[in-house]
């Protein structure tokens, strides 16, 4: 049976992560890999998450399963931080939510949802959109669609192309929306311009999908949320994806959740979809994860520190992106980098060629991915003059 299989390409990202750790030069730099560094390169873990996994650790009387939609508790406490603790959607009891193993899982399980719900809905993404979002929906078998998003003269939003898209859309079309925090480009939407989507879906009747993975990491845990409760304010069906990887540093545990906002008469059934996908897919969440986020979002003093942490690792982002924007003015590098600064999260693009990027890599050992995008994480004080450099040099 094997012998029919060639061997695939390895995902650029990852194939980027292996030769940067077999790169043995001194002083290289990693702008690829999308995880937060501290200026060392290194992924820390927070505090609130080693406390949290301290009480775990001393509390906890068995490993059996929790059950396929997880614990109540981080269910309820998840729904609050997306939606806010007062939204009508969660007194009317109108979501429907499952711990994921990760936000991949929390993608993947509402795109078997859609599926089962309607077999023949398209999908729309932003163009261009995290790259993993392609294989996690459409390899369930769901029609793909583009809508036009990112205008690479101004590194913002090209918001009336999209509305121009979108206003077109009608019940069998489900929009994926990047809740704060864009990957791969950092162009975020303000407050007017979700107002103008939410009465799109309103009118038109297409179904918002949000991918919140960078809730507190672009401006703060609630105004990186206003799209997702704006929306919910506006529409009777929505899906929303949840990541703990960023903004709780928990990569490696796989923490996320699936939440569908549906009519209150159909939460029941909706929730009973999602079980069941779920004991089709991994049966059961893992637990350890869950529990740490459970703790801390349930426990004042916790939720205080890790609050404190996120705003820190939020403002270390926003210094990064100064920092960068300043050295390469200052270089000479060609073009203008104050769109850096405008940008919110760990990513942007740097308006570089491919050989461009190739020569970064091969002649100044200054790792980014193909298209352009970098972690601005990876920047900082000690290594933002080489980059702005670099980029001169091969300009």
């Amino acid at each position: 049976m094997f012998t029919a299989l060639t061997e695939l390409p390895t995902d650029p990202i990852l194939g980027l992560m292996a030769a940067y750790r077999a790169d043995t030069r001194p002083g290289k730099i990693d702008l690829s890999v999308g995880v937060y560094m501290n200026e060392d390169g290194h992924t820390p873990i927070f505090d609130a998450v080693k406390k949290a996994e301290a009480y775990r650790l001393q509390s906890e009387t068995t490993k059996a399963y929790i059950g396929m939609e997880g614990t109540p508790g981080f269910n309820t406490l998840m729904q609050q931080e997306a939606f806010g603790a007062d939204h009508s959607v969660l007194a009317a009891g109108r979501v429907a939510s499952a711990l994921t193993p990760g936000g991949c899982g929390a993608l993947h399980l509402a795109a078997q949802l859609i599926k089962a719900a309607n077999a023949d809905a398209t999908v729309w993404v932003s163009d261009p959109t995290w790259a993993n979002h392609v294989p996690l929906i459409g390899g369930v078998g769901l029609k793909l669609e583009t809508y036009p998003y990112f205008d690479r003269a101004t590194h913002g939003v090209n918001f009336d192309a999209m509305m121009s898209v979108l206003n077109g859309l009608g019940p069998s079309d489900v929009v994926l929306l990047h809740a704060c925090c864009h990957n791969p480009t950092g162009a975020d939407l303000p407050p007017e311009q979700w107002d103008q989507i939410a009465e799109s879906a309103s009118i038109k009747g297409w179904i918002p999908f949000l991918d919140s993975a960078y809730q507190g990491l672009g401006t703060s845990l609630d105004a990186d949320a206003y799209g997702i409760r704006r929306m919910a304010d506006a529409v009777d069906e929505m899906l929303l994806a949840m990541s703990c990887s960023k903004n709780f540093g928990l990569y490696r545990e796989r923490v996320g959740m699936v939440a569908a906002v549906t009519p209150a008469d159909k939460q029941a059934a909706t929730l009973s979809h999602i079980k069941t996908i779920a004991r089709g897919i991994y049966s059961m969440p893992p637990a350890h994860g869950g529990a740490i986020v459970e703790h801390i979002l349930g426990t004042p003093e916790l939720r205080t520190n890790w609050e404190n942490e996120l705003k820190d690792i939020c403002s270390s982002i926003q210094t990064s992106r100064a920092l960068l924007s300043r050295a390469l003015t200052a270089s000479g590098a060609p073009g203008s980098f104050d769109y850096l600064t405008e940008n919110k999260g760990m990513f942007s693009f740097l308006d570089l060629s491919k050989e461009q990027i190739e020569k970064l890599r091969t002649d100044h050992a200054v790792y980014i991915v193909g298209s352009g995008r970098i972690n601005l994480a990876g920047a900082h004080k000690n290594n933002v003059d080489r980059i702005a450099e670099a980029v001169k040099a091969v300009s």
